[in-house]
């Protein structure tokens, strides 16, 4: 990280954070996590994956997940998501469960969540790195920080997009998203612990969200990947 490379339209957005303090000491922080041996997750060139995929004014729907998975070659910077190849964490399999009873769609057999992001669903992590095999490692870091500017330009500076909210902690970090011109789809999260006591199957968050799109004239997201 030692040059910042992203697409142009977030570059233009997040410039000032890149020269903010709090930056400057979470990439000295990576800089001394790299150089110390440590694996850091996702590599370098897709910890801003979800953003080099979906452009500032391409966004239509967010999706807010906490840190990066920390197994081998399972984070590839957009949420939930996994690499061609690599097995669906069971989050990502209670995704495709919920999608498959709330619009038909079959079981994918790949969990490469990248078809999303290119029709304008920012898979958006609050915490973009994380050490191999420390969950939540780099959190509190400066991360959060960076993240909470990005929902608050989308929040201020968008209309009509599509904030989902899974869990606690995505809830409390969508807390200050303007109701009055954006849908905020809030539930439990897909991850076993969670789901399987009744707070995310269910929800209907992908026809709820195609609904919004549709009354607004905007094209709706092809699930099916």
């Amino acid at each position: 990280m030692t040059n910042i490379r992203l697409e142009s339209s977030w570059l233009n957005v997040l410039q000032p954070e890149f020269e903010a303090d709090y930056f400057v000491g979470l990439r000295t922080f990576l800089k001394d996590e790299l150089a110390s041996g440590k694996q850091i997750y996702p590599p370098g060139n897709q910890i801003f994956a979800a953003m080099d995929a979906c452009p500032f004014d391409q966004v239509k729907v967010v999706i807010l997940g906490q840190d990066p998975y920390h197994g081998p070659r399972q984070a590839n910077g957009l949420c939930f998501s996994v690499s061609p190849g690599i097995e669906k964490p069971p989050s990502l399999i209670n995704i495709f469960k919920e999608l498959r009873d709330d619009l038909g769609l079959t079981d994918p057999t790949s969990g490469d969540l990248s078809p999303w992001a290119n029709q304008g669903v920012l898979l958006l992590n609050a915490t973009l790195t994380v050490e191999a095999h420390r969950a939540g490692s780099h959190q509190n870091k400066g991360w959060e920080t960076f993240t909470d500017t990005i929902v608050s330009e989308l929040n201020n500076r968008r209309n009509h997009l599509v904030f989902m909210l899974w869990g606690g902690y995505a809830k409390r970090k969508g807390a200050h998203i303007d109701r009055s011109k954006h849908l905020v789809l809030e539930s439990g999260h897909p991850s076993p612990l969670s789901a399987n006591k009744g707070y995310w199957f269910g929800n209907r968050h992908f026809s709820k969200c195609n609904n919004w799109l549709r009354e607004h004239e905007l094209p709706e997201i092809d699930w099916q990947i």
